[in-house]
């Protein structure tokens, strides 16, 4: 099941909206064919295994990281194909959430002989697909919220100067993250301060390369008012961009204008704090097939993320530097006393280059018991 893992990460930055599955196919105790998801409406990992093996699978183990599916979708049904092949035994690794599988695969597998044993590295198996499984679960993308930071917690200069805090080597660890991602989410006040293109640039092996190269998250602008200039970089190419924004505040003529363009216009209602509402923002992404959300934004919309209970993973790149004190705060949280403070867990850290990447898990079960 380790292998298994090990392939289905190959699948990390290529897979979406379909989750990332690894397949290992074992007989005598020799492995005989491994294989993994690589793009939607491509095979599975199941079928790729089966068309790599290199001896006959009949009376084989078959170790799959996510339950075989059992519908037909793009591609025919996994489950079917490991029955047709022969395979005596399925070890899975978690059960798929997708409701049109969940354990239906399973059964499928049983009611034709199949032994099927697990689930076998759920934990492990689950940390490859956060946002496949946050968005069948509850309706909504994992989102993760990248900020980086000097060490007196300061993000720019009070004019808004903020490039670079961090050194190289971070700023390719957030192309990483870029390219995992299935959509990128700032606000306008980053678009009109550093006007950014927020695209991808680098290769699956980690290779500096055009962003027209690899695969693009869609860009995604939080603007109320839609103020976003026509010209901005993060615009174009124009069909991989959204921007939601309040109709009653937008001018009608940048409206039209933005539409001309083949902008994604996206009217969202406000909420209770008078801001776009960015629970259903998020429920709209989660429906369209979005699994994981990287947000790179200034303090105010960050702050308003974590606010919001929409905060899965909070990454902080830590540079060895010393801002002052006029310098512009991390996150603009309305906190007033200890007792309305943001508990977070540390979850991960580790040194990339001159600065650290802390990786934090906002508790928003100690808020609800401390109300």
């Amino acid at each position: 099941m380790a292998q298994a893992i090990r392939l289905a990460k190959q699948g990390l930055r290529t897979t979406h909206p379909n989750p990332r599955v690894g397949c290992v196919l074992v007989k005598d105790g020799q492995v005989i064919g491994s294989g993994f998801h690589k793009v939607a409406g491509e095979g599975h990992a199941e079928v790729n295994a089966l068309a790599n093996a290199a001896a006959d699978v009949t009376g084989s183990t078959a170790y799959v990281t996510l339950e075989p599916c059992s519908h037909q979708g793009k591609t025919p049904p996994c489950a079917d194909a490991l029955i047709k092949a022969g395979v005596a035994c399925v070890v899975f690794g978690m059960q798929d959430p997708n409701p049109e599988v969940a354990g239906r695969g399973l059964a499928k597998l049983r009611d034709a002989g199949i032994e099927v044993i697990g689930p076998v590295l759920e934990t492990e198996c689950r940390a490859l697909n956060p946002g496949f499984i946050k968005r069948m679960e509850e309706g909504l993308p994992f989102v993760r919220v990248k900020l980086a930071m000097s060490l007196d917690g300061r993000t720019a200069m009070e004019s808004g100067e903020s490039q670079w805090i961090t050194g190289p080597e971070a700023r390719l660890d957030v192309q990483r993250l870029r390219a995992q991602s299935s959509a990128i989410v700032t606000g306008i006040g980053s678009v009109i301060m550093d006007d950014p293109s927020m695209t991808v640039r680098i290769d699956a092996q980690d290779q500096l390369c055009k962003p027209d190269q690899v695969r693009q998250p869609l860009r995604v602008i939080m603007d109320t008012a839609l103020s976003v200039p026509p010209e901005a970089k993060i615009l174009y190419p124009t069909n991989q961009v959204c921007v939601f924004f309040d109709e009653e505040e937008a001018e009608p003529e940048h409206v039209a204008l933005l539409t001309q363009k083949g902008v994604a216009l996206r009217p969202l209602p406000l909420g209770e704090d008078g801001r776009l509402d960015l629970v259903e923002a998020m429920g709209q992404l989660a429906d369209e097939g979005i699994n994981e959300v990287l947000v790179e934004t200034g303090a105010e919309l960050a702050g308003a993320f974590l606010l919001a209970g929409l905060v899965d993973e909070l990454v902080v790149y830590m540079a060895p530097k010393l801002l002052g004190s006029e310098a512009r705060p991390l996150l603009r949280l309305p906190i007033e006393n200890m007792a309305e403070a943001v508990n977070l867990d540390l979850v991960d850290v580790r040194k990339i280059g001159a600065d650290l990447k802390l990786v934090y898990v906002p508790n928003y079960d100690d808020e609800e018991d401390d109300a």
